[in-house]
């Protein structure tokens, strides 16, 4: 039993990465060398099963903030699936997204052929929403921002399956000073919104009903701990 807390689409994506291992609670050392007791793995999602329940989670959270777009932008190589999968359940969720496009870039130009980096609809004069699984240092991210400027296209928001919702690591990361998170910079330097299917605070809100008081305390901590200024 879920939280009523948390929308259904929420609820429904959570169960399956947990099912899944998707999402799995313990011990956890990250690149960043915190200990978390949470780990989430997107990496997981080539089943036909995770990857409809992702896409069907990144559509939800796109109508349910009603943002106003015309291209939903895939950055290679993860985000091109997620693009097209994506915009196809949007589509069943609500017909006033059947005209919408979908477009990703290839790494390497193309010299023959249409040419160009960019697959799918042009990107110019168009409001183009990056669609992506996870936003860590923001390096990827600022490269899809660039190829889109570059393209004509105006960047009007970012989805992303997952918000850590912590600060970004210092040389001595136990300073308690407080930090934005690469989620909080990307927004304050673009001034876009940054949506996520799922953050910390969901996760926590869904572990009130299904997890173990030991899981539900060491997550709280670590919030704590590690929570972002922004």
């Amino acid at each position: 039993m879920a939280s009523p807390a948390l929308p259904a689409y929420k609820t429904a994506f959570l169960q399956d990465c947990v099912s899944a291992g998707a999402l799995k609670f313990g011990t956890f050392t990250l690149k960043s060398k915190r200990i978390s007791p949470y780990f989430f793995n997107a990496g997981l999602f080539h089943t036909f099963d995770l990857s409809y329940s992702m896409s069907s989670a990144y559509a939800h959270t796109l109508a349910a903030n009603g943002l106003d777009f015309d291209i939903l932008f895939g950055p290679a190589y993860k985000g091109i699936t997620l693009c097209a999968t994506t915009g196809i359940l949007l589509r069943t969720i609500d017909p006033k997204y059947s005209g919408k496009s979908y477009s990703f870039n290839r790494k390497e130009a193309k010299d023959h052929g249409e040419g160009g980096n960019i697959v799918g609809a042009p990107l110019a004069g168009k409001r183009v929403v990056i669609i992506d699984d996870v936003i860590t240092a923001g390096t990827a991210i600022r490269e899809a921002i660039e190829i889109i400027k570059r393209e004509g296209g105006e960047l009007v928001g970012i989805i992303v399956a997952f918000d850590r919702q912590e600060k970004t690591p210092s040389v001595t990361d136990d300073d308690g000073l407080p930090r934005p998170s690469a989620i909080g910079e990307v927004r304050k330097q673009y001034g876009i919104p940054v949506m996520a299917i799922l953050t910390l605070d969901d996760i926590i809100e869904y572990m009130k009903a299904t997890g173990t008081e030991d899981d539900l305390r060491r997550l709280n901590d670590y919030r704590t701990k590690y929570k972002a200024s922004d």
